[in-house]
């Protein structure tokens, strides 16, 4: 290693240097996809707001596209999930559902015909996303449309059952794949369609459309599910079983009949076992909420997924299908809006743990544009049916730091640190395909880091590098060789891009 150093950002205090060696002959996951979701914004941004707005709002969460200073001019997020809505926004104020942010349209009318023109801003965002080069779609559903739930409403009552008359379990697969098969006509063919969603919640609070199920009950939908995409034609997946934690997977004791999926769904010995359907995939999503503090729960958790997943099927892949910031712990409070980069570095963490330990190879922010004073958006927008300020968030570009050159197909590869000293503030992941080698790296630390990368067969290669950081959003910094240690500075996130 030379004896240089090559500051990204500037410093002052600099802890002693940290060696990393990088493999690239040691491959790990596969990486499908980075994502984020319709829900709720995009139904009045996408219907009301001036196209100039709605267009830079899309570029923001799509393009591929660089200036003329080399600046990505987005995050280019590679899937996109639409919510098939229950109709509640029909209901209005009868919904029950105060915020009507939270309600959304549906597509079914009461006497079993459809309505395409509805979610028609949901409509425009999910075809900006294609036209930029979104080719992954995951259609999903909080509730079953009002017309099949037992309470009229799209929410569930006090149990823990299904909001879904068992007469029309049929009749809510069969909208779910006319769904699918409209929009495969007008040119978008979604990839899955998932049709619970976080089943471990009761949803008896009217806050959102959702339902609670039991394994039993989604067993029930799959199967209906399953066999009304064959009977279609269609080539759509089904994804399962969108855990509201990730230790619902695996852990078999806090809610009865409602975690343990990985071996009820995918084990050969269970009643509910549904590996052998046509359209399961070999893979479980499940959400990272509340599963990211303490830091040792942090980092056990997902090794016991991990674990948990190899022991059952080690063909089963782990996708991490939702995630914000709704932890209230010393390190971060869900609530509070901050476009700063403390939120970036919290999501930066989550994000390199889920894909190191877990060996996610899927990652999902929840929702891609919010209105609210909280830690849940990727783009801001002010509370505003028609029009408004938009609002760029440190989150957004942080995300980009992984979803931006991190591409579909790429595979993760081996990084170990083999310093003499250990530093759990200075994350380190890497990724490649036959094209690029990347690099992420997350400096969590108050402090500025010296770091040497020891890359075989890339010692002399230059490397792109792109920086998030207070002062930098995603920001194209120049060529540098990695035969100089780099100096990483306090609190910011950088992306190392080489071409082979």
């Amino acid at each position: 290693m030379s004896h240089g150093c090559t500051k990204l950002e500037n410093s002052e205090e600099v802890d002693e240097p940290l060696t990393f060696e990088i493999d690239p002959g040691n491959e790990k996951q596969i990486i499908h996809n980075f994502g984020a979701s319709d829900a709720w914004s995009c139904q009045f941004v996408g219907k009301n707001w001036p196209l100039e707005k709605r267009n830079e709002i899309a570029n923001l969460l799509f393009s591929t596209e660089v200036d003329q200073n080399h600046n990505p001019e987005g995050i280019g997020l590679s899937l996109w999930r639409f919510n098939i809505g229950a109709g509640t926004a029909e209901q209005g104020e009868s919904s029950d559902i105060q915020d009507e942010w939270r309600r959304a349209e549906t597509f079914l009318n009461s006497d079993g015909s459809y309505d395409w023109s509805k979610q028609s801003g949901q409509q425009w965002f999910l075809e900006a996303a294609r036209d930029r080069g979104v080719d992954q779609f995951v259609a999903f559903v909080n509730s079953p449309p009002i017309h099949y739930t037992k309470n009229g409403k799209g929410y569930s009552s006090s149990d823990n059952t299904a909001n879904l008359k068992d007469e029309n379990i049929d009749d809510f697969a069969g909208f779910m794949t006319d769904v699918l098969q409209h929009f495969k006509e007008q040119g978008i063919s979604f990839n899955y369609i998932s049709p619970v969603n976080e089943p471990q919640w009761n949803w008896d609070n009217p806050g959102q459309e959702g339902s609670s199920y039991r394994n039993e009950d989604i067993y029930k939908v799959v199967k209906e599910l399953d066999e009304s995409i064959s009977e279609k034609g269609l080539e759509t997946k089904i994804e399962i079983p969108e855990a509201g934690r990730i230790t619902d997977l695996y852990q078999n004791d806090s809610l009865p009949e409602r975690n343990h999926q990985i071996h009820d769904f995918f084990d050969p010995s269970s009643p509910y076992y549904l590996g052998d359907l046509p359209s399961i995939p070999k893979k479980v999503a499940a959400h990272s909420y509340f599963t990211t503090y303490p830091e040792n729960q942090l980092r056990s958790f997902r090794e016991q997924l991990y674990n948990s997943l190899i022991q059952v099927d080690p063909g089963l892949e782990f996708w991490m299908s939702e995630y914000c910031i709704l932890e209230d712990n010393p390190l971060i409070k869900g609530g509070g809006r901050d476009l700063s980069m403390d939120p970036a570095i919290y999501l930066a963490k989550v994000i390199h743990y889920d894909l190191t330990l877990a060996n996610a190879s899927a990652w999902h922010w929840w929702i891609a544009i919010s209105p609210y004073d909280y830690k849940d958006g990727l783009v801001y927008m002010d509370y505003n049916k028609n029009d408004g300020e938009v609002f760029e968030s440190k989150m957004l570009w942080g995300m980009g730091n992984f979803s931006r050159f991190v591409r579909p197909g790429m595979r993760r590869i081996a990084v170990v640190n083999t310093s003499g000293s250990d530093s759990d503030k200075l994350l380190i992941s890497s990724y490649q395909d036959e094209h690029q080698l990347v690099i992420v790296i997350v400096n969590t630390d108050y402090d500025s880091k010296t770091v040497n990368l020891d890359i075989r067969d890339f010692s002399e290669r230059d490397f792109k590098t792109y920086v998030t950081s207070s002062g930098k959003d995603l920001e194209y910094s120049g060529e540098l060789n990695i035969g100089n240690s780099l100096e990483i500075s306090s609190r910011s996130i950088f992306t190392l891009v080489a071409d082979r």
